[in-house]
């Protein structure tokens, strides 16, 4: 059905394809949950992926499982790795720290909370004056490599030090480094931004006590190897 990552009695591990919701959605296609609910065992879950990332999704076995692992999320302890195409010449080898709130927007999006305009970047730092409505949304970003083609692209490497919807979606267009395919986000007629799919692919998660599971990259213009960490 789905390519099992791990599995022991408490934790599947699975390598979710892009363009499958985890959830019901308005498009009444068939949905991840739905087909794993249909292979007879009760799954518990742990984290979410969105519609059209693909890669390492945790489900639990048992409800005790899924408490511990919630727990974990929530207090940050999980270690979560993306790659990620986006427009333009992001800068390469160094780590940068994107600190940006957020707020919901119009029409089911999120946005920075603050004006673009204020957003600033200090060295390796990328911040904005917090609106009294955001939400705390940190971002790691480390440029791989640059693509050769007509429209220039980077690879990045990104670590979500928070948790929030759309953060690594929201957090790179808003610094003008739109993931290619975001529909949402970025400018889907813009040449430069064309992908038959969202290009953000999470390749590796570490739980602290459960290890560390890698997603395989393929058929998305992903390199074969990545980076494991920063």
């Amino acid at each position: 059905m789905f390519d099992i990552i791990y599995e022991d009695q408490d934790l599947r591990v699975y390598n979710k394809p892009a363009d499958i919701s985890l959830l019901r959605d308005r498009s009444g296609r068939p949905d991840f949950w739905q087909a794993l609910q249909a292979s007879g065992e009760k799954p518990y879950m742990v984290h979410r992926l969105d519609k059209g990332t693909s890669g390492v999704l945790l489900v639990a076995r048992r409800q005790r499982v899924q408490s511990e692992l919630t727990r974990a999320f929530n207090a940050q302890t999980v270690s979560k790795y993306y790659l990620a195409w986006v427009t333009g010449l992001f800068p390469c080898a160094d780590t940068y720290r994107i600190t940006l709130p957020l707020c919901k927007g119009r029409k089911s999006r999120y946005r920075v909370a603050g004006n673009r305009v204020d957003i600033k970047q200090n060295g390796h730092n990328f911040d904005i004056q917090q609106d009294r409505q955001g939400v705390a949304a940190v971002t790691l970003a480390r440029g791989l490599i640059h693509s050769n083609e007509k429209n220039p692209r980077t690879l990045l490497l990104l670590r979500p030090l928070s948790g929030r919807t759309h953060q690594l979606r929201v957090h790179m267009s808003w610094l003008g480094f739109p993931i290619l395919g975001d529909h949402l986000y970025g400018k889907p007629n813009d040449p430069a931004q064309t992908a038959r799919r969202l290009m953000l692919h999470c390749h590796r998660i570490v739980v602290p006590g459960r290890g560390s599971f890698t997603a395989p990259i393929s058929g998305a213009n992903f390199p074969a190897r990545a980076p494991a960490s920063y």
